[in-house]
């Protein structure tokens, strides 16, 4: 039988993303009809108390009137048990309820897997962890550990972390969990690389002038900023989710699609990659709206007064390999800004001998939220007796391509590749030590040096140097009229 622990069950990651994911799972038949999830937490509560707890964001998942009675049966092989996390009477307990459930087997592939999600804080990563081992473990299953990010500060507690866990669990038993490699566009990105033979013959730095990764969001910290302030948008975006999106992008063709042989694909990428440093970052903080209609973040009571934690910053990074050399990855990401997406924006460079001196770059994008999509921007004749070249593009929309189609939401595709037992889209030991390398320099000066970000408007593009940065490093914004996904001619 399927057994999945989830510790932090009365959180809201838990809430919010971990059980939603299971339950979809379940919905569309991914999991077995014999299953149990045990919740583990300190809170005191009822399985009907974390049952209304988790209902709003259940119900997302629960359309019809039939999956209303499969939501009754689902929560059904739901139990929570109370107890702390650093002393063993709970976890004794937790043990005697799985050991008491029946032991057939019953064909599923599933049957011998026992998942246990830390949906925690990383200060009690190891406590928890050390529990999993000497309480619940057992050898005649396979056990897997999902580990939520933050992994560490920084590299030297990153280390830490990893040492404190390794003896625990085998590195095939540990997922480390960064969501972004879970969503839909992110895990496209190797297929459209390695399947298209127009692709490959131009992904290099003689047809590349730049690659831009973006993050953008519309909201400040809107009165939640304890967590945000005490991280800051590098740690909490940059060095995880912008990073593995450009590892992707930029690594070799691998081997097999073997975990093992992705996975060192990506770490070359990252040791091709020197440290970062203050002077090579720019960093912004978010003030208020022009209008006043939006505080700023100094203004937010959850914000210390003097805090210089950035709310948007841009990087440079080259990657120093044969292919990459001198093409710059820009990644991009603030809080607090003009619209909200994710995306790789690649640039091209200018074609030799244009005949067409106003012509625009070639651009493939590929955006990861909201609305899914790869487009490539493209240079046309105006329609009618006009030979003016214009913008256009060749647009795979997946709302309108994929019509009723279910894009998993990133924790699904996560939890259903950790039930299989596929590590490639889990971060390894020496992955996150490689990403913590070039980061922490930067971070150590951040702190060290008191900088002072520089300030923007809420609902602003960010800093105005950071697009001077962009037009000093080659990237071309055209004067041409354009935008997608609709045109304007």
């Amino acid at each position: 039988m399927l057994v999945v622990v989830v510790f932090g069950a009365s959180g809201d990651l838990a809430r919010r993303k971990t059980y939603p994911a299971l339950f979809a799972l379940y919905r569309r038949k991914y999991l077995p009809e014999d299953f149990r999830i045990f919740g583990y937490a300190r809170s005191e509560l009822t399985q009907e108390e974390l049952n209304a707890k988790l209902m709003p964001f259940l119900k997302k998942h629960a359309i019809t009137q039939g999956d209303q009675e499969l939501l009754g049966r689902f929560l059904g092989r739901c139990e929570y048990i109370s107890g702390s996390y650093n002393s063993p009477s709970g976890y004794v307990a937790l043990k005697e309820k799985i050991e008491a459930l029946p032991t057939e087997d019953t064909g599923h592939e599933y049957d011998h897997v026992r998942l246990f999600y830390l949906a925690l804080p990383p200060s009690v990563f190891t406590e928890v962890a050390t529990q999993i081992k000497s309480v619940l473990y057992n050898d005649r299953y396979q056990n897997r550990l999902i580990v939520e990010k933050p992994f560490g500060r920084d590299l030297e507690s990153s280390n830490a972390l990893s040492q404190a866990l390794a003896p625990l669990f085998q590195e095939d038993e540990l997922y480390r969990i960064d969501h972004y490699l879970g969503k839909e566009m992110v895990k496209n990105i190797m297929t459209i690389r390695f399947s298209n033979l127009f692709f490959n013959a131009v992904w290099n730095r003689d047809c590349i002038a730049n690659v831009q990764i973006v993050f953008k969001e519309t909201l400040g910290v809107e009165g939640r900023g304890g967590y945000f302030d005490e991280f800051g948008i590098i740690r909490d975006v940059m060095q995880n989710h912008l990073l593995q999106m450009l590892t992707v992008v930029a690594m070799e063709r691998p081997a097999t699609l073997d975990a093992e042989d992705v996975r060192n694909e990506k770490v070359k990428v990252l040791r091709c990659i020197r440290p970062l440093h203050r002077d090579e970052v720019i960093l912004g903080q978010y003030r208020g709206s022009a209008d006043g209609s939006h505080a700023g973040y100094l203004d937010d009571e959850t914000i210390p007064s003097n805090s210089n934690t950035p709310t948007f910053a841009m990087a440079t990074l080259f990657v120093e390999n044969e292919r990459w050399s001198g093409v710059p990855f820009v990644l991009r990401c603030g809080k607090a800004l003009n619209e909200q997406k994710a995306e790789i924006r690649i640039q091209f460079t200018n074609v030799p001998g244009c005949l067409f001196p106003n012509a625009a770059r070639n651009e493939l994008v590929i955006r990861v939220q909201p609305n899914e999509a790869v487009y490539m921007k493209l240079m046309v004749k105006r329609p009618g007796f006009d030979s003016q070249p214009i913008v256009s593009d060749l647009d795979l929309s997946y709302a309108d391509r994929y019509v009723g189609l279910h894009i998993p939401e990133a924790y699904e595709a996560l939890i259903l590749d950790a039930l299989r037992g596929d590590r490639s889209n889990f971060v390894r030991a020496d992955e996150l030590q490689n990403a913590w390398r070039i980061f922490t320099p930067l971070l150590k000066e951040i702190e060290e040096r008191h900088s002072i970000p520089a300030e923007y408007p809420y609902g602003s593009r960010g800093p105005a140097a950071a697009d001077e940065r962009l037009k000093e490093l080659g990237f071309l914004r055209h004067g041409l009229e354009y935008s997608w996904p609709k045109q304007q001619l």
